[in-house]
């Protein structure tokens, strides 16, 4: 049973169970009226042959006649009159002697003055008529065969009307949950469309609970589309960065089979296979931190680091790989605890400091790198400049971008996602970082943490 059967079923029990009690209570209090009433017109009809015999002094013959003649027709009111020693006076018909009026009830109606009880589907009253200075005991009963066929009517109008009632709910409960749940089925057809190949498709957004779910699934599309992204992004940088040194690799071995040669020449193939397989490890190195620099924040360790340690960490391992390199730390000293210890992941930032290290080093004709820190409206800047050959105007804003080499690339080897890396680190601790540069005289790349 799916869910819009679920809700007309629901709505259909509920309207039903209330239509049912609605219609119960009128039906009860038609009854408890009818019952009422009745007791009033016996009363009545009881003081009226009380009157009649006893003020009137009509004879006991005549009233029994017409008790007798409308008996089976108009439902007649069967009387009976007692005093208050508990003779009888006067009875419509002592042969039938339906209610048969015993001493301990004519005692009863003396005492109560009125009761009235049912006896066999007839209503029956006892009531103490006082007439000429003395106290009359009367019983009336009769069935009320026209009130009980009104209450009949009713019960058979009321049962037709809720199965009636029945049909007409479930058809209004099946129409509006259909169009309840119509913004749910045109969800799930959008969801239907979207796949790997197309995750930049979004549902389509409103401002109620529906809405609200649709945003939450667009944004679990943002991350998954971000993810699968920086997977395909990892898988192309792999293939494309990996090719060149591996074509490399495999022609020198290829040539050195080919034929003999010298110690010489194997000696060369050897030194050309070991300079790539270091750039190949080396690579290796840099896409395993950019997958991690691509994860969602959620998935990566984040905690109280302190940025100096990171930069101290990165430049000892920059100054173990190459020896030459020469990094002048300035921690400015009005800087605080507070400002220099932020929420992050120490083994990323430190990668994104080596990075910048490196090139700062790399492109200077000193092989060394200024590093200041200091504290600006609660913020940690950290610059990196060097007295390198500089960035032109013109690619500055692609320095950035993947596999991007400027000018400088005839001066030194790399991969070109360096400063690619960096930017997504930084940007993974929510942080931002600018460049300066101008050329023959250097850059300063400023990060803000």
């Amino acid at each position: 049973m799916n869910i819009q059967q679920r809700i007309t079923f629901l709505f259909t029990a509920v309207c039903a169970g209330i239509l049912g009690i609605f219609m119960l209570v009128v039906y009860l209090s038609a009854s408890k009226n009818r019952a009422n009433e009745f007791y009033n017109i016996l009363e009545k009809e009881a003081i009226t042959k009380v009157n009649l015999l006893i003020e009137t002094q009509l004879d006991s013959f005549t009233l029994q006649t017409i008790y007798r003649n409308n008996r089976k027709i108009l439902y007649e009111v069967e009387t009976a009159i007692y005093d208050d020693q508990y003779n009888l006076i006067y009875h419509d018909a002592v042969d039938i002697d339906f209610v048969k009026e015993t001493p301990e009830m004519l005692s009863e109606i003396l005492d109560a003055k009125r009761i009235q009880f049912t006896q066999e589907d007839w209503q029956v009253i006892g009531i103490v008529h006082h007439s000429k200075g003395m106290d009359y005991l009367v019983t009336a009963a009769a069935f009320d065969g026209y009130g009980f066929s009104k209450l009949n009517n009713l019960r058979s109008t009321m049962m037709i009307t809720f199965i009636i009632g029945l049909v007409v709910i479930f058809m209004t409960g099946k129409y509006f949950s259909k169009n309840s749940l119509l913004p749910l089925s045109k969800m799930s057809e959008e969801a239907r469309k979207i796949s790997a190949s197309n995750l930049d498709l979004r549902l389509k957004e409103g401002n109620d609970e529906i809405g609200t779910m649709a945003k939450t699934f667009n944004a679990m599309l943002e991350r998954l589309e971000k993810s699968f992204e920086s997977q395909k992004q990892f898988v192309s940088y792999l293939a494309h960065e990996f090719r060149t040194p591996l074509a490399i690799i495999i022609g020198e071995v290829e040539l050195s089979l080919s034929k003999p040669r010298q110690a010489e020449d194997y000696q060369q193939t050897l030194e050309t296979v070991l300079k790539d397989s270091k750039k190949i490890a080396q690579l290796s190195e840099s896409f395993l931190d950019l997958a991690k620099a691509s994860y969602d924040k959620a998935e990566v360790n984040f905690q109280k680091v302190r940025l100096d340690e990171c930069l101290i960490e990165a430049s000892q391992k920059l100054q173990r790989n190459h020896a030459n390199y020469r990094v002048e730390l300035d921690l400015d000293e009005s800087i605080d605890e507070g400002t220099i210890t932020i929420n992050g992941n120490s083994y990323l930032l430190s990668t994104a400091f080596r990075n910048l290290l490196e090139n700062a080093c790399k492109y200077s004709e000193n092989n060394s790198c200024k590093v200041h820190i200091t504290s600006i409206d609660k913020k940690c800047h950290i610059s990196f400049s060097d007295q390198g050959v500089g960035i032109s105007i013109d690619e500055l804003d692609d320095i950035f971008k993947p596999f991007f080499r400027g000018s400088s690339r005839e001066l030194s080897e790399g991969s070109g996602i360096g400063l690619y890396l960096v930017e997504k680190i930084i940007q993974l601790h929510e942080g931002k970082i600018f460049v300066d540069s101008e050329v023959g005289k250097g850059s300063t790349f400023t990060v803000i943490l």
